[in-house]
């Protein structure tokens, strides 16, 4: 469904779950991560920010403060290890997650995280040249940042910084230099709370791109002056930047252009646009400014296929407003650039994410009724590469002017992506 994250229901498992038992060593997958599909070596690095002029919504006695990836296309004679996908803090935050009985069931441990790496290396200069545009990634609510990699990892081998941010006490958790966890607060209900949490979203990103102007100028934004990426500064074009998200981070890319010119062009990975969805019918309904105003920018949304409340197979679109109203109210009001794509083939909404990637290497671990609920049934390799794919083109034709005439029309190449307008 593509409403709030399935991460949701992970928030209330972090807190105190795991039922099943640890695995042990034998029992151990080491994932892989798909191959980038860009020219571009990655490289990445991590940065502590904080926001001295904002207090933070969520605990009001504190300063805003948020992690930050900073992913980035990469000198290709440099040589550094490749990057953790999950540190160890929050492979353990993860690992009780995907052991829930209500999502994945398999025992905490069953991933060797410590030996499951990004493609990113750590650290490495970055690539010679002109400077690349930049997009910022928000993830679903409740969701970290590390769980994205598999699209956020490819973008940028395609020539293109990419900042991916975690939204401090919402996210399931946050870790913090030193190994500091900050979990999240308690999720709350109704159309306050969330729109509460949509505003502090607006608010980070904005922030972010104020800290990216200072790294630009050759200052290090980072709380602890640790040290930068050689060249990193230098690679930041901040006259063309995006912003792309899942779920709730797709709201979140639209609210923030409403918000801040700065941002060029945005896509939402099948999230309702709004901080009361209307649905099921007769609940309320609080559009987002971006619904209720569109944008004279380009905005691309890509949709999933899930089920209504009764349990029927129901597409999410423009086209179905008794599904998600705000997708049809900011169809009509959009002025910009727009295109509205479906996953097909038996996707779901966790499908955006790095379940994608996971799910599939955890075999038989994963019962089909397990695995058809968290991914669906859609091919994973062709909802993968149809994922980068329309990311890529999207910000190539918009933030670069290079059209690779992938929004024509459907493509053979991508045999599940149906062009809905």
């Amino acid at each position: 469904m593509a409403r709030g994250s399935a991460f949701i229901a992970g928030l209330a498992l972090a807190g105190g779950l795991a039922t099943a038992a640890p695995a042990t060593a034998a029992d151990q997958v080491e994932l892989t991560a798909p191959a980038l599909t860009g020219h571009f070596d990655v490289g990445t690095t991590d940065l502590h920010l904080v926001d001295g002029d904002r207090a933070d919504p969520w605990k009001p006695e504190r300063r805003r403060e948020l992690m930050v990836t900073v992913t980035y296309p990469a000198d290709p004679f440099a040589d550094g290890p490749r990057a953790p996908w999950l540190t160890r803090g929050m492979s353990t935050v993860i690992d009780q997650v995907l052991a829930g009985e209500d999502y994945l069931g398999v025992p905490a441990g069953t991933i060797d995280w410590p030996s499951t790496k990004r493609r990113a290396e750590i650290g490495v200069p970055a690539a010679l040249g002109a400077p690349k545009p930049v997009a910022l990634f928000s993830p679903g609510f409740g969701a970290p940042r590390e769980t994205y990699s598999t699209i956020v990892d490819d973008l940028a081998s395609r020539g293109y910084v990419v900042v991916s941010l975690s939204h401090t006490y919402e996210s399931m958790a946050v870790e913090f230099p030193g190994g500091r966890l900050e979990p999240a607060l308690p999720p709350g209900e109704g159309p306050e709370f969330m729109k509460k949490a949509l505003d502090a979203r607006v608010g980070d990103t904005r922030f972010v791109l104020d800290q990216l102007a200072k790294l630009a100028r050759g200052q290090n934004p980072d709380a602890e002056k640790r040290a930068l990426p050689w060249g990193l500064g230098r690679s930041l074009d901040l006259s063309r930047v995006g912003a792309y998200g899942h779920s709730y981070g797709g709201v979140t890319a639209g609210e923030s252009m409403v918000h801040d010119r700065r941002i060029d062009a945005g896509i939402n990975l099948d999230g309702a646009m709004a901080s009361a969805f209307g649905y099921p019918a007769g609940t309320a309904y609080v559009p987002g400014e971006v619904t209720k105003r569109g944008l004279d920018r380009p905005f691309l949304l890509m949709g999933a296929e899930g089920t209504d409340e009764n349990g029927k197979p129901q597409d999410h679109t423009h086209r179905h407003p008794e599904f998600d109203r705000s997708w049809a109210d900011f169809w009509a009001q959009q002025r910009g650039w727009k295109r509205d794509l479906l996953l097909r083939g038996g996707s779901t909404h966790m499908a955006y994410s790095d379940l994608q990637t996971i799910v599939p290497q955890l075999g038989a671990r994963v019962t089909p009724e397990k695995r058809a609920a968290a991914i669906g049934t859609v091919d994973p390799r062709r909802s993968i590469a149809a994922q980068r794919d329309y990311i890529g083109a999207f910000f190539d034709l918009h933030l670069r002017g290079r059209d690779q005439h992938l929004f024509d029309g459907e493509s053979p190449r991508h045999p599940d992506i149906d062009f809905i307008d």
